[in-house]
């Protein structure tokens, strides 16, 4: 492909998206559940390159590895985590002395909020604030918020592949001004969590009744943002519940 065209990453991307492998632009990752596997994926994907005329740099090949990290996140057998360089430097982040300094958390934490359960009400208190003055100190409740969410990003849990093969269950939370789910799994091993997801509600949305509101975090949170692309599984069974 010739260098330099506005199209080619994405081009590129959807060309070789379709088999086992995982593709960032012209990162790419071949993944398998053994090596005998892995050196049939490798060898295939590398034929498939060939056979459109695409070619990899030897020199750039790391294969085989067990985790890689790539765009601040290291995923293993075990799952995906945050990188520990970066989740070290979050108890240094200064309490906010300007305006800026909580935008700049809400920013970093935002990138990372598929980590942390019900995070949109743990930053309610935040942005609802910043929303409304323009001048600090935080208040009470929004500086404790401050230090709940820096203590929730060190402590945040690996989140584990999705199995096809193990019984899945779609949790959902909702409070008066929030809603939150948690898709997990239940192996030998105990309970393992898949994914969260949450968003802030809109005024008229927090004044449905708890169990309306918990419906529409079932309905809004499964068909958008992290749990989508698990749900769509025909494994799952869910029975309709119809509300007043």
């Amino acid at each position: 492909m010739t260098f330099g065209l506005t199209n080619a990453p994405a081009s590129f991307q959807n060309l070789v998206k379709d088999i086992y492998v995982v593709v960032y632009l012209d990162y790419i990752v071949v993944f398998s559940k053994s090596e005998e596997e892995h050196v049939t994926h490798v060898s295939t994907f590398l034929a498939i390159l060939r056979s459109n005329n695409l070619f990899a740099k030897a020199s750039k090949f790391l294969f085989p590895v067990y985790r890689i990290e790539s765009l601040d996140y290291i995923v293993s057998s075990e799952g995906l985590k945050m990188d520990q360089a970066k989740v070290q430097q979050i108890p240094n982040w200064p309490l906010p002395r300007k305006l800026k300094t909580p935008q700049s958390f809400l920013g970093f934490s935002n990138f990372d909020h598929h980590f942390i359960k019900n995070y949109s009400k743990k930053i309610s208190s935040l942005t609802s604030f910043l929303n409304k003055y323009s001048c600090l100190p935080l208040n009470e409740e929004a500086l404790r918020h401050f230090h709940q969410l820096k203590d929730a990003f060190t402590t945040a849990s690996i989140l584990s592949h999705f199995n096809p093969s193990l019984p899945t269950t779609l949790e959902t939370d909702a409070s008066d001004y929030a809603l939150g789910a948690i898709l997990s799994q239940v192996s030998d091993s105990g309970k393992h969590s898949i994914a969260f997801d949450s968003c802030k509600l809109l005024q008229q949305s927090s004044a449905m009744r708890l169990m309306k509101r918990n419906s529409l975090a079932y309905s809004g949170l499964s068909r958008a943002g992290e749990l989508f692309s698990f749900l769509f599984l025909p494994l799952l069974r869910f029975s309709p519940i119809i509300l007043p």
